[in-house]
Protein backbone atom coordinates (compact mmCIF):
# COMPACT_ATOMS: atom_id res chain seq x y z
CA UNK A 1 0.00 0.00 0.00
CA UNK A 2 1.23 3.51 -0.76
CA UNK A 3 0.85 6.04 1.68
CA UNK A 4 2.47 9.40 2.14
CA UNK A 5 1.10 11.74 5.31
CA UNK A 6 4.45 14.52 5.61
CA UNK A 7 3.25 16.36 2.53
CA UNK A 8 3.17 20.73 2.61
CA UNK A 9 1.07 22.85 0.66
CA UNK A 10 0.57 26.64 -0.01
CA UNK A 11 -0.78 27.37 3.44
CA UNK A 12 2.89 26.84 5.09
CA UNK A 13 6.18 26.46 2.36
CA UNK A 14 4.94 24.29 -0.11
CA UNK A 15 4.69 25.35 -3.84
CA UNK A 16 1.35 24.24 -4.62
CA UNK A 17 -2.04 24.51 -3.67
CA UNK A 18 -4.09 21.59 -2.01
CA UNK A 19 -5.71 20.73 -5.17
CA UNK A 20 -2.19 20.67 -7.29
CA UNK A 21 -0.70 18.17 -4.23
CA UNK A 22 -3.72 16.27 -4.66
CA UNK A 23 -2.89 15.77 -8.54
CA UNK A 24 0.60 14.79 -7.41
CA UNK A 25 -0.82 12.47 -5.19
CA UNK A 26 -2.61 10.35 -8.06
CA UNK A 27 -0.15 11.12 -10.61
CA UNK A 28 2.48 8.84 -7.64
CA UNK A 29 -0.35 6.37 -7.37
CA UNK A 30 -0.78 7.15 -4.08
CA UNK A 31 -3.77 4.91 -2.61
CA UNK A 32 -3.42 7.16 0.67
CA UNK A 33 -2.51 10.96 1.07
CA UNK A 34 -2.23 12.97 3.52
CA UNK A 35 -1.47 16.85 4.06
CA UNK A 36 0.75 18.16 7.20
CA UNK A 37 1.50 22.19 7.09
CA UNK A 38 3.44 23.83 9.29
CA UNK A 39 2.14 25.08 13.02
CA UNK A 40 4.18 27.15 15.38
CA UNK A 41 3.83 29.20 17.82
CA UNK A 42 6.81 30.89 18.72
CA UNK A 43 8.09 32.23 21.86
CA UNK A 44 6.97 35.44 21.74
CA UNK A 45 4.83 35.40 18.82
CA UNK A 46 7.57 35.77 16.77
CA UNK A 47 6.05 34.94 12.96
CA UNK A 48 7.64 31.99 11.25
CA UNK A 49 7.87 32.44 7.90
CA UNK A 50 7.31 28.86 6.27
CA UNK A 51 4.49 27.96 8.66
CA UNK A 52 0.87 28.80 8.47
CA UNK A 53 -0.20 32.15 10.81
CA UNK A 54 -1.45 30.59 13.81
CA UNK A 55 -5.26 32.09 12.99
CA UNK A 56 -5.35 30.50 9.43
CA UNK A 57 -5.44 26.78 12.07
CA UNK A 58 -9.42 27.15 11.78
CA UNK A 59 -9.60 27.66 8.15
CA UNK A 60 -7.25 25.08 7.08
CA UNK A 61 -8.56 22.30 8.88
CA UNK A 62 -12.21 22.96 7.62
CA UNK A 63 -10.72 23.36 4.19
CA UNK A 64 -8.94 19.51 4.79
CA UNK A 65 -11.80 18.23 5.67
CA UNK A 66 -14.27 19.74 3.05
CA UNK A 67 -11.30 18.09 0.80
CA UNK A 68 -11.51 14.74 2.92
CA UNK A 69 -15.37 14.29 2.17
CA UNK A 70 -15.29 15.51 -1.35
CA UNK A 71 -12.48 12.95 -2.34
CA UNK A 72 -13.65 9.52 -3.44
CA UNK A 73 -10.40 7.89 -5.87
CA UNK A 74 -7.76 7.67 -3.05
CA UNK A 75 -7.93 8.25 0.58
CA UNK A 76 -7.29 11.96 1.87
CA UNK A 77 -6.33 11.94 5.34
CA UNK A 78 -6.15 15.46 7.32
CA UNK A 79 -2.76 16.19 9.75
CA UNK A 80 -0.53 19.08 10.44
CA UNK A 81 3.37 18.92 11.33
CA UNK A 82 3.99 20.77 15.03
CA UNK A 83 6.75 22.78 15.59
CA UNK A 84 7.46 22.17 19.39
CA UNK A 85 8.93 24.86 21.80
CA UNK A 86 9.26 23.93 25.70
CA UNK A 87 7.89 27.92 26.15
CA UNK A 88 4.52 27.83 24.33
CA UNK A 89 3.99 23.98 24.74
CA UNK A 90 0.59 24.38 26.72
CA UNK A 91 -0.58 26.89 24.26
CA UNK A 92 0.43 24.96 21.09
CA UNK A 93 -1.61 21.84 22.87
CA UNK A 94 -4.55 23.65 23.89
CA UNK A 95 -4.84 25.01 20.29
CA UNK A 96 -4.48 21.81 18.46
CA UNK A 97 -7.14 19.96 21.04
CA UNK A 98 -10.05 22.82 19.71
CA UNK A 99 -9.45 20.27 16.34
CA UNK A 100 -9.66 16.87 14.73
CA UNK A 101 -7.05 15.64 13.08
CA UNK A 102 -6.08 12.03 11.73
CA UNK A 103 -2.26 12.47 12.85
CA UNK A 104 -0.05 15.00 14.71
CA UNK A 105 3.48 15.26 13.66
CA UNK A 106 5.96 16.69 16.35
CA UNK A 107 8.80 17.78 14.99
CA UNK A 108 11.37 20.69 16.34
CA UNK A 109 13.04 23.43 13.56
CA UNK A 110 14.49 25.66 16.20
CA UNK A 111 17.03 25.25 19.58
CA UNK A 112 16.00 28.52 21.12
CA UNK A 113 15.46 30.69 18.04
CA UNK A 114 18.62 29.07 16.25
CA UNK A 115 16.75 28.04 12.91
CA UNK A 116 17.96 24.77 12.56
CA UNK A 117 17.14 23.69 9.12
CA UNK A 118 16.74 27.33 6.97
CA UNK A 119 19.91 27.70 5.45
CA UNK A 120 23.41 26.67 6.42
CA UNK A 121 24.54 30.61 6.81
CA UNK A 122 23.51 30.18 10.74
CA UNK A 123 25.17 27.02 10.88
CA UNK A 124 29.11 28.40 9.32
CA UNK A 125 28.70 31.50 11.63
CA UNK A 126 28.58 29.05 14.66
CA UNK A 127 31.83 27.67 16.50
CA UNK A 128 32.35 23.91 16.76
CA UNK A 129 31.37 23.89 20.11
CA UNK A 130 28.32 26.04 19.47
CA UNK A 131 26.90 23.13 16.83
CA UNK A 132 27.81 20.73 19.55
CA UNK A 133 25.47 22.84 21.79
CA UNK A 134 22.26 22.81 18.95
CA UNK A 135 22.60 19.72 18.96
CA UNK A 136 22.07 18.94 22.59
CA UNK A 137 19.35 20.96 22.92
CA UNK A 138 18.06 19.83 19.76
CA UNK A 139 18.10 16.09 21.30
CA UNK A 140 16.86 17.45 24.67
CA UNK A 141 13.93 19.02 22.87
CA UNK A 142 12.98 16.63 20.79
CA UNK A 143 12.86 14.34 23.72
CA UNK A 144 10.38 16.98 25.20
CA UNK A 145 8.12 16.59 22.71
CA UNK A 146 8.00 13.08 22.53
CA UNK A 147 7.16 13.03 26.68
CA UNK A 148 4.06 14.94 26.03
CA UNK A 149 2.26 12.17 24.44
CA UNK A 150 0.74 14.71 21.98
CA UNK A 151 2.00 13.60 18.59
CA UNK A 152 1.41 9.91 16.23
CA UNK A 153 4.91 10.47 14.76
CA UNK A 154 8.49 12.26 14.89
CA UNK A 155 9.54 14.22 11.95
CA UNK A 156 12.57 13.40 10.55
CA UNK A 157 14.24 12.88 13.45
CA UNK A 158 18.68 13.51 12.72
CA UNK A 159 17.25 16.58 11.03
CA UNK A 160 20.41 19.05 12.11
CA UNK A 161 22.89 16.97 10.12
CA UNK A 162 20.86 18.77 6.64
CA UNK A 163 23.78 20.78 5.86
CA UNK A 164 26.16 18.43 6.71
CA UNK A 165 27.10 19.77 10.23
CA UNK A 166 27.49 16.84 12.24
CA UNK A 167 28.31 17.12 16.04
CA UNK A 168 31.99 16.45 17.48
CA UNK A 169 31.02 15.36 20.66
CA UNK A 170 29.42 12.13 21.99
CA UNK A 171 25.50 12.22 22.39
CA UNK A 172 24.91 8.73 22.43
CA UNK A 173 23.13 8.95 26.19
CA UNK A 174 21.14 11.52 24.99
CA UNK A 175 20.05 9.56 21.99
CA UNK A 176 19.68 6.50 23.99
CA UNK A 177 16.99 8.91 26.33
CA UNK A 178 15.15 9.95 23.14
CA UNK A 179 14.58 6.19 21.28
CA UNK A 180 13.63 5.12 24.78
CA UNK A 181 11.40 7.64 26.10
CA UNK A 182 9.79 7.46 21.90
CA UNK A 183 9.16 3.61 22.96
CA UNK A 184 7.66 4.12 25.83
CA UNK A 185 5.71 7.23 25.24
CA UNK A 186 4.51 5.17 21.39
CA UNK A 187 5.13 7.75 18.44
CA UNK A 188 5.57 5.85 15.03
CA UNK A 189 8.59 7.94 13.55
CA UNK A 190 9.56 8.15 9.63
CA UNK A 191 12.11 7.17 7.39
CA UNK A 192 11.96 10.66 5.86
CA UNK A 193 13.04 10.76 2.19
CA UNK A 194 13.81 14.48 1.67
CA UNK A 195 17.29 14.08 3.02
CA UNK A 196 18.33 12.49 0.35
CA UNK A 197 17.98 15.72 -1.86
CA UNK A 198 19.60 17.87 0.88
CA UNK A 199 23.75 18.51 1.05
CA UNK A 200 24.03 15.47 3.70
CA UNK A 201 22.73 12.83 1.00
CA UNK A 202 21.23 10.72 3.46
CA UNK A 203 17.46 9.72 4.67
CA UNK A 204 15.94 10.86 8.07
CA UNK A 205 16.90 8.78 10.34
CA UNK A 206 20.14 7.38 9.76
CA UNK A 207 20.39 3.91 9.03
CA UNK A 208 22.36 3.19 12.47
CA UNK A 209 19.43 5.52 14.33
CA UNK A 210 16.53 3.21 12.08
CA UNK A 211 18.12 -0.11 13.32
CA UNK A 212 18.19 1.00 16.68
CA UNK A 213 14.51 2.07 16.46
CA UNK A 214 13.98 -1.10 14.45
CA UNK A 215 15.39 -2.88 17.76
CA UNK A 216 13.24 -1.00 20.41
CA UNK A 217 9.98 -2.01 18.72
CA UNK A 218 8.94 1.52 17.15
CA UNK A 219 6.24 1.41 14.03
CA UNK A 220 7.28 3.33 11.01
CA UNK A 221 6.07 5.99 8.53
CA UNK A 222 7.27 6.44 5.25
CA UNK A 223 7.50 9.91 4.34
CA UNK A 224 8.89 12.20 1.27
CA UNK A 225 8.13 15.69 2.86
CA UNK A 226 6.62 16.85 -0.30
CA UNK A 227 6.46 20.64 -1.06
CA UNK A 228 5.51 20.38 -4.24
CA UNK A 229 3.27 17.91 -6.39
CA UNK A 230 6.17 15.64 -8.34
CA UNK A 231 7.93 15.12 -4.56
CA UNK A 232 5.27 12.95 -2.68
CA UNK A 233 6.17 10.30 -3.05
CA UNK A 234 9.92 10.61 -3.86
CA UNK A 235 12.36 7.85 -3.53
CA UNK A 236 9.84 5.69 -2.03
CA UNK A 237 11.13 2.33 -3.29
CA UNK A 238 14.32 3.02 -1.42
CA UNK A 239 13.36 4.02 1.36
CA UNK A 240 11.10 0.44 1.42
CA UNK A 241 14.71 -1.44 0.66
CA UNK A 242 16.21 0.40 3.73
CA UNK A 243 13.15 -0.19 6.40
CA UNK A 244 13.47 -3.99 5.29
CA UNK A 245 17.60 -3.77 5.56
CA UNK A 246 16.57 -2.06 9.19
CA UNK A 247 14.11 -4.98 9.53
CA UNK A 248 10.94 -3.57 9.32
CA UNK A 249 8.21 -5.28 7.46
CA UNK A 250 5.13 -3.43 8.55
CA UNK A 251 4.19 1.14 8.22
CA UNK A 252 1.49 2.88 9.93
CA UNK A 253 -1.98 4.33 8.38
CA UNK A 254 -3.49 6.45 10.31
CA UNK A 255 -7.62 7.89 10.90
CA UNK A 256 -9.39 9.75 13.77
CA UNK A 257 -6.06 9.01 15.60
CA UNK A 258 -5.72 5.66 15.27
CA UNK A 259 -3.56 3.74 13.87
CA UNK A 260 -3.04 0.59 11.67
CA UNK A 261 -0.44 -1.44 10.53
CA UNK A 262 -0.16 -2.32 6.86
CA UNK A 263 2.56 -4.85 5.60
CA UNK A 264 5.18 -2.84 3.91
Amino acid sequence: MQVSYHNHTAWSDGTALLSAMLDGARAAGLDEFGLSDHFALMPGSEPVSWAMPPDFLDEYVRALWETAAATDDLVFRVGIEVDYFPQTEAETLAALANHRFDYLIGSVHFADGFPIDASPGPWEALTVDERDDVWRRYWTYLRRAVETRAFDFIGHLDLPKKFGFLPRADFSGLITDLLDAIADCGPAIELNTAGWDKPIGEQYPSLTLLRETRHRGIPLVISADGHAPGHVANHFPRAVALAREAGYTEILRFANRERFAVPL
